[in-house]
């Protein structure tokens, strides 16, 4: 197995182009990558990367193919240079930027696991509800939504058993949740969260490190994340480092046609 080392930015790149698409089951290394998946939240639709294709025509085939969606477009390392510009020029603006983080998993802290809390792997549709009912709020979808979320990861896992759900229980409720992609070179961890009323408590640093466990029980040697504001500094303190970049645009709805 090829060893990779945290700085080796494509196969991060790859796998979250391959966890995204996977909710459309679209190809994540289509030119330009684009995917539908039709969940009403900004990170399911989208554009991944455009590499040699022409700008203007990717611009208007991903409108097309999108419209009606809550959609946005990724600009990464995996992107044409200038692709930034070319959405700025085409009338996007940027709505966010989150730092691409990556640990060694042979150099990770080990911190203690708070007092009670139990980490289990969840495979039932039960289970699967609870977990959406834990990160829907931290990670903005509504709650009546969690029957259909939970659905969408039953089938998402039914295509691809190496995507491992976590989901971390105290005082007999599902409070903390992770999401671990082990289908490519390098694992990719989504879906961290916790509930609100548990926060500061360690159960997001728990399941970090759980999801990092079974990464490297799996033969993998390097996992990979994008982190919020609130979570980079939990991740460094595990021993996460920010490697790069990926800036997030979006069109006004109301201009698409």
């Amino acid at each position: 197995m090829t060893r990779h080392s945290i700085d080796d930015l494509e196969p991060q790149l790859a796998a979250n182009r391959r966890f995204w698409t996977g909710w459309a089951g679209d190809d994540p290394d289509a030119d330009p990558s684009i995917y539908r998946s039709d969940i009403p939240h900004v990170l399911f639709n989208g554009v991944m990367h455009v590499r040699n294709h022409p700008f203007d025509e990717a611009v208007t085939e991903a409108k097309q193919r999108l419209a009606g969606s809550s959609w946005a477009w990724w600009v990464g390392g995996d992107s044409d240079e200038k692709v930034a510009d070319h959405l700025v020029a085409h009338g996007a603006e940027q709505i966010s930027q989150m730092p691409v983080m990556a640990a060694d998993l042979t150099d990770v802290v080990e911190l203690p696991i708070p007092q009670g809390l139990t980490i289990r792997h969840v495979t039932d549709r039960p289970g699967m509800r609870d977990l959406v009912n834990a990160y829907a709020g931290p990670l903005g979808f509504p709650r009546d939504a969690a029957d259909a979320m939970a659905e969408r990861h039953m089938e998402y896992l039914s295509r691809d058993p190496e995507l491992i759900h976590l989901a971390g229980v105290l005082d007999g409720k599902t409070v903390g949740t992770a999401v671990v992609s082990l289908s490519g070179d390098v694992a990719a961890l989504y879906c961290i969260a916790t509930d609100e009323n548990y926060r500061r408590r360690g159960v997001a640093t728990a399941l970090t490190l759980e999801s990092l466990r079974v990464a490297r029980s799996a033969g993998l040697d390097v996992a990979t994340l994008q982190a919020s504001a609130e979570g980079r500094p939990v991740y460094e303190r595990i021993g996460f480092r920010t490697i790069s970049h990926y800036r997030l645009f979006q069109f006004d709805p109301a201009e698409e046609h």
